[in-house]
């Protein structure tokens, strides 16, 4: 359509205008944020530095003589002890290169390996691995099944099994069957992820084959597993159980202004050619320590300081803890090119599989509405990984308005936590310990929920810390609740612009420099480049093989035999926690500068209205149905014309979805008990799994969209006595205490039992 000169300018005014709110919104917050964790910083230090003046306090009896000379003794028996501590790093890191970075070496448990990707007529480097049981664990082969899929993300697989209280912790002790899709350090050659997906289908039916007497099997998908889980769910609808998707960025232009640092990186470094490039260098394979610099990156305070101050601190007992953590932080994983591009250009960058464009292969098209299995998200308002809004958007650009989903039969819920950190979604015992046990504990009864959006809601918390018991419940929700998280997403054209330019750059990479690098890097000099990465070089550098390192172990022997650890209130230990303290603060600093330059700089560039403009061909939206459109819909028209069909089972569920209408939220035990009605007690005990969800979903319909004669024809299908009092009977057991009902729910029980009433046996003549 042809805009007129006025149009154009006042479309130019009006977005000089949003880039103006872009750049004030942006500065504003982010100076509140420097200055409250400045401030924050200044008084810890202040309070550190207090209690040094009163420890160092002269007393004229020797004591900060003696005080000095216990302090060395200490400091210089810790850097023996932390010197020996680096050697068996570096010792670490190279056994476990050098051996390709087996399965085995992050998980703390035992298994067997089940398949192998690689034999796959498609090969990968993906291997799916049963969980072992502990003696004491008694493990059922007809519970449904857990599959854990960890983040491929440059680091290696196991942070999903990595403590007892973990994920598979969790579903062991109940007794569920635990599988574990890991990868091996090296992609086949000419991986993909479309192999990869295929794979993972393969490993479902596996399962299956395996577990015939038990539901589809709950996928966890942590991380970047999240998205390859959804992309397995979308492409796969009949093998994946429940999904449970734990820190999972989809939606990749989300986040707020003045937060979310990685998602400008592509904006600022020229967006996907640099992925391509690497590749290129490294002989057709993408080195995963880039992708690991790049998390290092976010908090260089605490990962190229803190964290091996913290090391030498607690060098008496906390070395066991820093191996293990860097045991998976350090062992970097390799992606084949076409695999590394196809991430960045779909998601990274180009945003593409929440717009429904994303294509796992040509002619093969990955759209999230496709999921049929129940979805549940983990987000964090304290992860900086993957923003709130990354985790839950997609929701908001895949359906048309909540009825969709119930219309489709889905049921999405969503969990969002205050404070944990990306790893500690899926890492923190305290996380694994509550959130991850009423989880697995919701995914028992999650099929026994109408369709639906809701909010998991955390109530009824008692005690603190790691006695911390809750209750959950689940609450109806709208898009626009979900769409509250991220905020007005003003600033997504912004991206859009970048995605544009992203290919073009590309597009002249892949003209003009990249066949030159496919011609001249051998894989030999990939190998080289990769052996080499700095990263790979730090944690090899303190290796026994180091003539500088020769002495060390006995030394630090002999430092364990005399070792005497400084008192805690030393005044010069305190002065070396000040200055450390004082040194991360500087470094946070720094870091809080650099990440308001690089947010001041994209906004700069790509928030201009020629930019905005630029990216208009790329800020797309998948086309939607209008909510009013959602009745004329087959399937909605198929329920409706059903309405007055049916048995005591149609008739059950009809009455239990119009009670739970009534409330705004759903209980845990509610759902527990409907749970076990509809799996334990006949008829429902002898339908599969998926007749009982079609049930449930047209009834659904009929209740949304019949209007009152959804309830007017319940006479018409509960037809004799003993179905009505039975119907009513079990709709009071698990709607539960009538003091604890609301008023709706205890109006619409009494309703129902008017229009049903007492009904005479027909006799044999009649």
């Amino acid at each position: 359509m042809h805009r007129s000169l006025s149009d154009t300018i006042d479309a130019a005014r009006g977005a000089a205008e949003l880039q103006s709110y872009f750049l004030q919104t942006v500065t504003q917050r982010l100076g509140v944020k420097a200055l409250n964790k400045t401030q924050a910083d200044a008084d810890r230090v202040r309070a550190e530095a207090q209690t040094l003046v009163e420890a160092a306090m002269p007393s004229g009896d020797g004591k900060l003589v003696r005080a000095w000379a216990e302090y060395v003794t200490d400091a210089a028996q810790r850097s023996v002890l932390t010197l020996d501590a680096l050697r068996k790093w570096s010792d670490m890191n190279i056994e476990t290169q050098d051996n390709g970075a087996p399965p085995e070496h992050v998980l703390m448990y035992d298994f067997e390996i089940v398949m192998e990707g690689k034999d796959l007529p498609e090969p990968s480097n993906y291997v799916l691995l049963r969980i072992l049981p502990d003696g004491g664990q008694d493990i059922k082969p007809w519970k449904r099944p857990y599959v854990i899929i960890d983040p491929r993300a440059g680091h290696g697989p196991g942070i999903g099994g990595f403590k007892k209280e973990s994920q598979v912790g969790v579903a062991l002790a109940d007794g569920h069957p635990v599988y574990f899709v890991t990868f091996r350090q090296m992609p086949q050659p000419g991986q993909t992820l479309a192999h990869v997906t295929r794979a993972e289908a393969a490993f479902l039916r596996k399962i299956r084959e395996r577990h015939p007497d038990s539901p589809n099997p709950i996928v966890v998908g942590n991380c970047q597993g999240g998205w390859a889980t959804a992309i397995l769910a979308a492409t796969n609808p009949d093998l994946a159980g429940p999904i449970v998707l734990n820190g999972a960025p989809m939606s990749y232009w989300s986040g707020k202004l003045g937060q979310d640092p990685m998602r400008y990186s592509a904006g600022v470094n020229g967006g996907t050619f640099l992925a391509q490039m690497a590749s290129d260098l490294g002989g057709g394979i993408f080195d995963g320590a880039y992708l690991v610099d790049n998390f290092e990156k976010l908090n260089p305070g605490r990962n190229y300081f803190r964290k091996y101050y913290d090391l030498y601190a607690t060098v008496d007992d906390g070395v066991d803890r820093f191996l293990d953590f860097e045991k998976w932080w350090g062992a970097f994983y390799c992606m084949t090119g076409d695999e590394i591009r196809w991430i960045v250009e779909n998601l990274f960058v180009g945003n593409k599989l929440g717009q429904n464009t994303a294509q796992l292969e040509p002619g093969r098209p990955v759209d999230l509405k496709a999921i049929r299995a129940p979805i549940i998200c983990f987000a964090s308002h304290g992860d900086n990984i993957t923003p709130v809004g990354q985790a839950l958007n997609w929701i908001v650009d895949t359906y048309a308005d909540e009825h969709e989903i119930e219309v489709l039969g889905q049921r999405i819920l969503y969990l969002v936590h205050e404070d944990v950190g990306h790893l500690g979604i899926f890492v923190s015992s305290k996380i694994a310990k509550r959130e991850h046990t009423e989880m697995a504990s919701t995914l028992k009864t999650i099929e026994a929920l109408a369709p639906g959006l809701y909010e998991i809601v955390i109530e009824d918390v008692q005690g603190e810390g790691h006695e911390k018991h809750f209750a959950l419940s689940f609450a109806r929700r709208t898009l626009k609740d979900v769409a509250a998280h991220s905020g007005l997403r003003r600033d997504e054209p912004a991206f859009a612009a970048v995605a544009r330019a992203s290919e073009a750059i590309t597009e002249a990479y892949d003209t003009m420099v990249s066949p030159v690098l496919q011609a001249t890097v051998t894989e030999d000099m990939g190998k080289i480049a990769r052996d080499t990465h700095p990263m790979r070089l730090q944690r090899r550098a303190f290796g026994t093989s180091n003539p500088l390192m020769a002495n060390v172990p006995a030394a630090a022997e002999n430092v364990r035999n005399l070792r005497k650890p400084v008192a805690k209130d030393n005044p010069f230990l305190l002065a070396e926690q000040l200055t450390v303290d004082m040194i991360e603060t500087s470094l946070n600093m720094m870091t809080s500068w650099r990440e308001a330059m690089q947010e001041v700089t994209f906004f700069s560039i790509w928030g201009a209205p020629m930019a905005i403009n630029y990216g208009i061909p790329r800020n797309i939206h998948r086309t939607r149905k209008r909510p009013e459109d959602l009745v004329s819909l087959p399937g909605v028209q198929d329920a409706l014309a059903r309405t007055g069909e049916g048995g005591f089972a149609e008739g059950l569920l009809r009455i239990l979805i119009l009670l739970a209408n009534t409330r705004a939220d759903v209980r845990q035990d509610r759902l527990a008990r409907s749970a076990e009605i509809l799996s334990e007690t006949p008829p429902f005990h002898e339908m599969p799994p998926e007749l009982r969800t079609k049930k449930i979903q047209e009834q659904t319909l009929i209740v949304e969209y019949g209007g009152e004669r959804a309830i007017e024809t319940l006479p018409q299908i509960l037809t004799t006595g003993e179905d009505r009092m039975r119907a009513l009977d079990t709709a009071k057991y698990i709607a539960g205490d009538p003091t604890e009902m609301e008023a709706a729910t205890r109006a619409m029980i009494e309703r129902i039992e008017g229009l049903l009433g007492p009904v005479a046996v027909p006799n044999a003549a009649q």
